[in-house]
């Protein structure tokens, strides 16, 4: 693709708690090393999403306590700027994935100490003050792909889907290639879905 096309469109939507959230967001990472694309950052939250659900007794402990990270990236989104969603999302992700922190207070605060913020930001991981907006970003989200899916939420040009699902980084000209494919796919108004049974765990690498 030459330098003066115009680029490519993607909105990702995450939680810094999925794994394969973080493994698909790092992907995107890679594809802009290779391909002329522009990417905005959006929050969507796996708690607001298993609200009500009977869920095993271990996994709501995790969405109860998973509100706090992202009622913090969206504090800090409406308080200093769009351009923290990103810069937390790595912090938040590389503390919770790479380094198996689950004390997400602890997480909290390093993150904002690493971007810069102040750390009193932490008090809104257990306030219900920015929770509206918190809403309303996730639902734009599954607005464009329905009710039966988790993160991460990927639009290529308009055109959303949950996933792509991965298990491994793809790096250099591999990730261009998923990218280039997805894209594709994204053109065809009447593709809605590709699916197989994972037999494979995430790996960070």
């Amino acid at each position: 693709m030459s330098e003066s096309a115009a680029p490519e469109k993607a909105d990702f939507w995450f939680d810094p708690l999925c794994p394969f959230a973080w493994i698909t967001s790092r992907w995107i990472g890679e594809v802009e090393q290779v391909r002329n694309i522009s990417v905005d950052w959006h929050v969507m939250s796996l708690s607001v999403l298993n609200e009500g659900r009977d869920l095993p007794e271990e996994y709501q402990e995790t969405m109860l306590k998973g509100w706090g990270p992202v009622r913090v990236i969206i504090a800090a989104r409406e308080l200093h700027g769009e351009e923290y969603v990103k810069k937390l999302y790595d912090a938040m992700g590389t503390r919770i994935h790479i380094g198996q922190n689950k004390d997400f207070d602890v997480v909290i605060r390093e993150s904002l100490d690493e971007v810069g913020l102040p750390a009193d930001l932490a008090r809104y991981a257990h306030t219900d003050e920015y929770d509206r907006q918190l809403r309303a970003s996730h639902q734009d989200g599954i607005d464009r792909v329905g009710d039966e899916v988790g993160t991460p939420v990927v639009a290529f040009n308009g055109t959303a889907f949950f996933g792509p699902v991965l298990t491994k980084i793809p790096r250099g000209e591999a990730a261009g290639r998923i990218f280039d494919g997805a894209v594709l796919m994204s053109e065809f108004p009447e593709f809605y879905e590709l699916k197989r049974s994972r037999t494979s765990s995430p790996s960070f690498d």
